[in-house]
């Protein structure tokens, strides 16, 4: 049998998306299925005086109008509302808690009735009246009362007297916009009473993060209430925290006793988590020899006033350059907003973006090629723990990126090539991310007949979870991987953590590999019972499991059928549940890397910009899966093009509130704007990292890519914008 690992094999779940057999949050139907719609707040800050429900509540069909002061009852705690993606600090918000207002579109009532659109008009009729407090929602404005984090990242030599002594300086701010994650599938739950306990349908990330939160919410035993995410639509971080119409709709379950949908709509998904806005400044320093000698990069974010979130956006360049004098400061500023979280690779996208900027503009000042530059500052060790890598193949990814882009014809002169109108720009930058891995415990069912089962508590957010599951499980069981089924996204399966920053691939496939061992354990035992059997004296680690057959690695002619095997064992399954095990590695980073080189074509007239060739060299380790590493990693490029060219969310400060609150408005590229996206992985063996070698490629595809269309702007037009997304009127007047 051919193995699975590694090829390009089609999605299992596939079919049933395409079919419309796979349901998500919103689409489960149950006799007395009640609707729910939420009423929101229309300021930023203050307390609510007085609402009247009235006219609501006699319209032909609504059933209840839940608020803070009509509701079951809810935990008075800070610890019963933290997450596993929670802050460290501050205190969680709490839907329909209190009178209390943090942020312009807060729920602060919700409609039930016995269809949608009745829910929706009468939470047109719901009054509310305002005490008004005055708010704050420009970071510019605030950045003067920006307060500095505690981070890890600590400083070497002396960075400040190194750039003033430098040959070759730059210093320059850059700015990332708030962005919105916009998932194709809406935030939804849908909450369903059985036998007098609770099944929570929900959009999220990590089934057993949700079960957790309503235990601590609602003060319910682990037994009374279990969360489901079978498939979702889409999550890039958005669906790691609990959101809060899961809570609203366990409120409603709760007070009718009936089953209860809350289906949030477009616009109020951006009263949700968001990548926060950010001004990053760098100060970074060259000798005349074209290598760095310091380095000063501090990051000002976004928080809410209630909660502290923040992640690394400062300290990559220990990951990619040599520089001997380095500091590191990231500050936030609270804002009337709901609280920031994570989005497809937090810190990265944005930290890195102003990075690779800067690289390229410094290269500039020294007259060097920038994929020169970044050689000549190259680091085979982490900067700041001096480690080495477990691998890394990031030279390579230079080589086979810029061959295949053909990097070697570029004229490094600005406004120096051109396609008829259009002015022609060649880009490029570095990409990194961490190489993470996360407990997580696999359960796995073999039965006589060469099925199995194989069963965690991870969440598919449209990586691919389910196929590389199937794949693993049927390469390490000699099964065909029709023969192989897959369950997860319920709270009810073996422990597995929230799936996000990359890490499900490897802390699961371990999982399933260690799994895997034990089942072949057993069957080894089982064999070596039978009489005069060919497996007698052989050890679990010398045998596999091929076509059906348990194999000796060293003869393969001493083989016995498993069905054989438990046949003799009188057992018609076996039942395995193992956990990963990494053991702690104090002498290596783990990261993964890229290259990215970018071509842009500028309408001289119009300032157009198209994006019209990406070529990204990714060493992640080993791939799983061809095809849905593929589909990662071009969809992370496709939103960096966003990043760069259209992704931002509009604010009129005057009443705290985002004005473009829907996918029109709100920019994302779409078929017209995606062009040419080749895909190269370099080969990258990490016997070091894990056993199955693997690191992970969600986040790496966005990571770089904004940078590498910026520095290819300006080389197309000459013209440096610093503040994202790059649109037509920054650069029409070209210097």
């Amino acid at each position: 049998m051919a193995p699975y690992i590694g090829t390009a094999a089609s999605r299992v779940d596939g079919r049933a998306k395409v079919t419309g057999e796979a349901k998500y949050a919103g689409e489960f139907n149950v006799p007395g299925l009640v609707h729910g719609y939420v009423v929101e707040s229309t300021i930023a800050k203050g307390r609510i005086a007085r609402m009247d429900t009235g006219d609501a509540l006699r319209l032909a069909g609504v059933i209840d109008v839940l608020t803070h002061q009509h509701r079951p009852h809810l935990a008075d705690n800070d610890d019963a509302y933290k997450d596993e993606a929670a802050p460290e600090k501050g205190s969680p918000y709490r839907p329909l808690y209190d009178d209390r207002i943090l942020f312009s579109g807060q729920p602060v009532a919700l409609v039930l009735a016995e269809d949608w659109e009745t829910a929706r008009v009468a939470a047109s009729l719901v009054r509310v009246e305002y005490e008004n407090e005055p708010h704050v929602t420009d970071l510019h404005a605030e950045r003067g009362k920006a307060f500095a984090l505690d981070r890890p990242e600590k400083p070497r030599g002396n960075a400040a007297k190194a750039f003033a002594a430098a040959a070759v300086r730059h210093e320059a701010e850059y700015f990332v916009p708030t962005e919105y994650h916009n998932p194709m599938e809406l935030f939804a739950s849908t909450a369903i009473w059985d036998g007098g306990k609770l099944t929570v349908h929900d959009k999220t990330q990590g089934v057993q993060n949700v079960q957790k939160y309503l235990r601590g919410v609602f003060d319910m035993q682990p037994d009374e209430v279990r969360v489901i995410s079978s498939y979702m639509g889409g999550g890039f971080g958005a669906g790691l925290r609990p959101q809060y119409q899961v809570v609203l709709a366990v409120l409603g379950a709760q007070a009718l006793k009936r089953p209860v949908r809350v289906m949030l709509t477009r616009a109020q998904m951006y009263a949700l988590g968001y990548r926060p806005a950010t001004i990053e400044r760098l100060a970074i320093g060259a000798n005349a020899g074209g290598t760095l000698e310091a380095m000063t990069h501090e990051a000002i974010a976004v928080t809410s006033q209630f909660e502290e979130f923040a992640r690394n956006d400062t300290g990559w360049a220990d990951l990619l350059y040599k520089s001997p004098n380095s500091k590191y400061e990231h500050k936030l500023v609270k804002l009337d907003v709901p609280t920031s979280c994570d989005m497809r690779a937090p810190g990265a996208a944005t930290g890195v973006y102003a990075l690779e900027c800067a690289m390229d503009e410094l290269a500039i000042a020294l007259k060097t090629d920038p994929v020169q530059f970044r050689l000549q500052c190259y680091s085979d060790r982490d900067q700041s723990s001096g480690l080495p890598y477990t691998s890394k193949q990031l030279r390579e990814c230079y080589r086979q990126g810029e061959e295949a882009f053909g990097w070697d014809k570029r004229n490094p002169e600005p406004r120096s090539m051109r396609d008829g109108n259009e002015l022609v720009g060649w880009g490029m930058a570095t990409g990194v991310w961490e190489a993470l891995q996360m407990p997580a415990s696999v359960r796995i069912v073999v039965t006589a007949n060469g099925h199995a089962e194989v069963a965690t508590a991870a969440s598919d957010i449209g990586t691919g979870t389910y196929t590389i599951m199937a794949q693993v499980t049927a390469n390490m069981l000699g099964l065909p991987i029709d023969n192989v089924s897959v369950k997860l996204g319920d709270s009810t399966l073996p422990q597995c953590p929230l799936e996000g920053g990359s890490w499900i691939a490897a802390s699961v496939c371990n999982a399933i590999a260690n799994t895997a061992r034990a089942v072949r354990g057993d069957l080894l035992e089982m064999a070596k019972g039978i009489k005069d059997s060919p497996l007698a004296g052989t050890d679990v680690g010398e045998v596999a499991l091929v076509d059906g057959k348990i194999v000796s690695k060293r003869d393969a002619s001493r083989a016995i059928p498993i069905a054989s095997a438990m046949q003799h064992g009188n057992a018609d399954r076996i039942e395995r549940e193992e956990a990963n095990h990494f053991p702690e590695d104090k002498a290596h980073a783990r990261n993964v890397h890229s290259a990215i080189f970018a071509e842009v074509k500028v309408d001289e007239e119009l300032g157009v910009i198209r994006v019209t060739r990406v070529v990204d060299a990714v060493a992640a380790g080993r791939v799983l899966n061809l095809k849905t590493a593929h589909s990662q990693v071009m969809g992370g490029v496709v939103w960096g093009i966003g990043m760069a060219l259209h992704e931002e969310a509009l604010f009129d400060h005057r009443f705290g509130r985002v004005m473009n609150a829907n996918i029109a408005e709100y920019h994302v590229p779409i078929n017209a704007d995606v062009h040419d996206i080749k895909v190269i992985f370099v080969d990258e063996p990490d016997e070091t990292i894990n056993p199955l070698g693997i690191k992970g490629l969600g986040e790496i595809g966005i990571v770089g890519v904004a940078a590498a269309i910026a520095n290819a702007i300006h080389h197309a037009t000459g013209k440096r914008v610093r503040d994202l997304p790059i649109t037509l009127d920054k650069v029409i007047q070209f210097e």
